[in-house]
C-alpha cells in the first residue's frame, strides 16, 4: 500500500501500509513521502558524520600545512606564503556559493554532495602523484632544513591546478552535507527537532575529530618531508568518505529543490520599483499571498523594509495586467508575501554576516602565522621534534571540551537561570556568537604577548626555529585553547543560526553565507598582511612579518587584530539588537528566538 498521495491529503496523517511520514514534506529517494521508521534520523545523521569526519581529514591534511610546502618545497617566503594560503582557503569557501547555489536551485543537496566529492577525490590524486612525480626533488627535500629544487613554470601549473581542484570539490561540498544532515531530521516533530539542533554541534566535532588525524599524524610526516604520503593518505581518505556516502543512499531524506532564487528575489525588487508610488495598506492581511508548496512554509509578513512590501500590493487599477495566460499573476509584477520576506530575511542577515568576517580574519591565523610562529619557537623535546602545525591540535581538543561544557553544562544553567527550564535553550544564537567575538580578542591578545616573549629570549638575526634562543612552542597552547572555545560559540552559533533564519528554498545559501564569511576572512587577511608589511617596512626595517620573525614585530600584528575585533564586537552588538527572527505561519519558534532583539546581551 503506498504512501499517502501528498497532493490530495494531510501529509501530517499516518499510513497504515508504510508507516507514519514525517511532518515537513521531505521525500525519499523515489520521490515519496519520506516514512519516518525507515529514513533519516541517526541512522542517516551518523553516516554524514563520519564522512564529514573523513572528508576534513583529507582536507586539513593538506590545508594545515599547506604553509609549509610553499615555503619549504615551493621556495615562497613566509609573507608570500601565508597570503598564498590565505587566498587558496578563501577561494575554498567561495565556492561554497556555487554549491549552495546549484543545490537549492537544481540539482539537490545529495547529488551535490556526491559530484563536488568526486571533484575533491580527482583533486586530491591529482596533488599527490604531482607531488611524487615533479614537486618534491630531489627525493627527501622539503624539511625543516633543505628546500627542494627549482620548478618549472608546467609544475607549477599543475600544482595550482591540483590544490584548486581541491578547493572546488570541498568548498562546494561542505555547505551542503550541513545541511543534508539537518533535513535528515523533522523539525516539526518533538524528538527530531531536539536532534537537529544537536546535529550541527555533532557536525563541527566530527570536523574537528575529523582533522585530528591530519594535525598530528598527518603533519608529522609532512614534516620529515614526506609530502607525498601525506597527500596520498588524504586521497585515500576522501576516497572512503565518498563511498560511505553513497552507501548511505536508500537512507536519505530529501528535499526539492525550490528553483533559482536570483529570479525571486529580482522579482521582488522589480515588482516594487514599478510600484513605487503605490501605497502600502496598513493591515498585511491585504497583501498578496498564496498557499506554500509541501514541504516550504508561508513567512509570516514583517514591518521592516516597508517599500518591498508595495510588490505584494494588489492596486485595483493594475489587475487587468496581472493576469498571466494559466490565470495567475505576473511574478514580475505581483509578489507574494512569502516571497517578499525571503527577500527581507535576506537583507536582515547580512549586517550579522558581515561582522563575522573579521573574526575569521583571527581565525585564520592558526593555519598560516600562528604556524610560522610556532616553528621560530623551541619545537624538540626530549629529543622529540614537534611539528609547528600539529599544535592546532589543541584547537581541535578545546573544541570537543567545550562543545561538551557548553550543551552539557554552561546552556542547561543559563537556562536555569532564565527561568526558562533546561529544555528550552540558554544563550540565543546571537548571544553566543557574541561570546566568540569576545573570546577571540583575547585569543589574539594571547598569541600577541607570547610573541612578544618569544622575541625577548630570541637572539636577534637568529634563524626562524632556533631552538637555543627561543621559548617552547608549548607557550602557544593558550592560544589555540582560546580560539577552540570562540569556535564553539560563533561557528556553531553561526550554523544553527543562518540555517534557522534562512527560507525553506535557500538552507544550503545559510551554511554558505557560514562559509564565505570564513572566505573573505582569509581575503581580508591576506590583504590587511600586505597592508601592515608596505607601511612597516621602511628603510633598514624589515616589516613586521618578514622572512625571518626574529626580526619583526607579529606581536604587534596580533595586537592589532585584537583592536580591530573590539571594534567589531562593537558594531556587531548593534546589529544584533536590530535584528528581528524570521517568523513561519504554522511554527512559532519554540526555544526563545522570537524575543525581542533588544534583548540581546552579552
Amino acid at each position: 500500500m503506498a504512501c499517502l498521495d501528498m497532493s490530495k491529503m494531510d501529509p501530517r496523517e499516518e499510513n497504515v501500509g508504510r508507516g507514519e511520514c514525517t511532518l515537513d514534506g521531505s521525500i525519499d529517494k523515489h520521490g515519496r513521502p519520506a516514512v519516518r521508521a525507515t529514513t533519516g534520523g541517526w541512522v542517516s545523521g551518523v553516516l554524514l558524520l563520519v564522512n564529514q569526519g573523513l572528508a576534513t581529514l583529507a582536507f586539513f591534511g593538506v590545508g594545515v600545512n599547506l604553509v609549509l610546502f610553499l615555503t619549504r618545497v615551493m621556495g615562497q617566503d613566509n609573507a608570500e606564503a601565508a597570503n598564498s594560503v590565505s587566498k587558496w582557503t578563501g577561494t575554498v569557501y567561495i565556492f561554497s556559493l556555487l554549491g549552495a547555489f546549484l543545490s537549492d536551485s537544481y540539482w539537490g543537496r545529495y547529488k551535490t554532495c556526491a559530484i563536488f566529492q568526486g571533484i575533491y577525490v580527482i583533486g586530491l590524486v591529482s596533488l599527490a602523484l604531482c607531488s611524487q612525480i615533479f614537486l618534491v626533488q630531489p627525493k627527501g627535500c622539503g624539511d625543516k632544513n633543505s628546500k627542494c629544487g627549482a620548478h618549472s613554470t608546467l609544475q607549477v601549473v599543475l600544482f595550482y591546478v591540483s590544490i584548486y581542484l581541491v578547493a572546488l570539490g570541498n568548498g562546494g561540498y561542505q555547505p551542503n552535507v550541513a545541511t543534508f544532515g539537518a533535513d535528515q531530521f523533522d523539525e516539526d516533530h518533538p524528538k527530531e527537532s531536539h536532534s537537529k539542533v544537536a546535529f550541527f554541534s555533532y557536525f563541527y566535532l566530527a570536523l574537528n575529530l575529523g582533522s585530528l588525524f591530519s594535525n598530528t599524524v598527518l603533519v608529522y610526516f609532512e614534516d620529515k618531508a614526506m609530502w607525498a604520503l601525506g597527500f596520498w593518505a588524504s586521497a585515500a581518505s576522501a576516497f572512503s568518505a565518498l563511498v560511505l556516502f553513497l552507501v548511505g543512499t536508500p537512507r536519505y531524506r530529501h528535499f526539492t529543490p525550490k528553483g533559482n532564487p536570483l529570479s525571486r528575489f529580482c522579482q521582488v525588487v522589480v515588482a516594487a520599483a514599478r510600484k513605487w508610488k503605490v501605497q502600502v495598506p496598513c493591515d498585511a492581511d491585504e497583501l498578496h499571498e498564496v498557499d506554500g508548496e509541501i514541504g516550504t512554509r508561508k513567512i509570516l509578513h514583517t514591518n521592516g523594509f516597508q517599500i518591498l512590501d508595495k510588490a505584494a500590493v494588489v492596486a485595483p487599477k493594475q489587475k487587468p495586467c496581472l493576469a498571466g495566460e494559466e490565470g495567475g499573476y505576473n511574478p514580475w509584477r505581483l509578489c507574494t508575501v512569502t516571497q517578499v520576506e525571503e527577500v527581507k530575511c535576506i537583507l536582515r542577515l547580512l549586517p550579522i554576516w558581515l561582522c563575522t568576517i573579521l573574526y575569521s580574519v583571527v581565525f585564520t591565523q592558526m593555519a598560516s602565522l600562528f604556524v610560522e610562529q610556532g616553528a621560530a619557537m623551541k619545537t624538540d623535546v626530549s629529543g622529540f621534534h614537534i611539528p609547528a602545525a600539529s599544535m592546532s591540535s589543541f584547537d581541535i581538543l578545546s573544541v570537543a571540551a567545550f562543545i561538551f561544557i557548553y550543551r552539557r553544562l554552561l546552556d542547561p544553567f543559563v537556562a536555569t537561570l532564565k527561568n526558562s527550564g533546561a529544555g528550552a535553550g540558554g544563550l540565543t544564537e546571537l548571544q553566543r556568537m557574541g561570546v566568540g567575538l569576545i573570546i577571540a580578542i583575547m585569543a589574539m591578545v594571547a598569541a600577541g604577548t607570547v610573541e612578544h616573549f618569544r622575541l625577548k629570549y630570541a637572539g636577534a638575526g637568529t634563524g626562524a626555529g632556533d631552538s637555543t634562543s627561543s621559548l617552547s612552542i608549548f607557550w602557544q597552547v593558550p592560544q589555540y585553547m582560546l580560539i577552540g572555545a570562540s569556535e564553539v560559540f560563533m561557528y556553531v552559533g553561526q550554523l544553527e543560526f543562518f540555517n534557522a533564519q534562512t527560507p525553506d528554498g535557500l538552507k544550503s545559501f545559510g551554511s554558505a553565507l557560514c562559509m564565505t564569511s570564513i572566505s573573505l576572512g582569509n581575503y581580508v587577511s591576506s590583504l590587511l598582511v600586505s597592508i601592515v608589511m608596505k607601511i612597516s617596512t621602511t628603510g633598514s626595517l624589515p616589516g613586521w612579518i618578514p622572512g625571518n620573525l626574529n626580526n619583526g614585530h607579529l606581536d604587534r600584528f596580533y595586537f592589532l587584530l585584537a583592536a580591530l575585533t573590539a571594534a567589531d564586537f562593537a558594531v556587531y552588538i548593534a546589529c544584533a539588537k536590530w535584528y528581528k527572527y524570521i517568523e513561519f505561519e504554522d511554527r512559532i519558534d519554540q526555544n526563545s528566538n522570537n524575543v525581542e532583539a533588544a534583548d540581546f546581551k552579552v
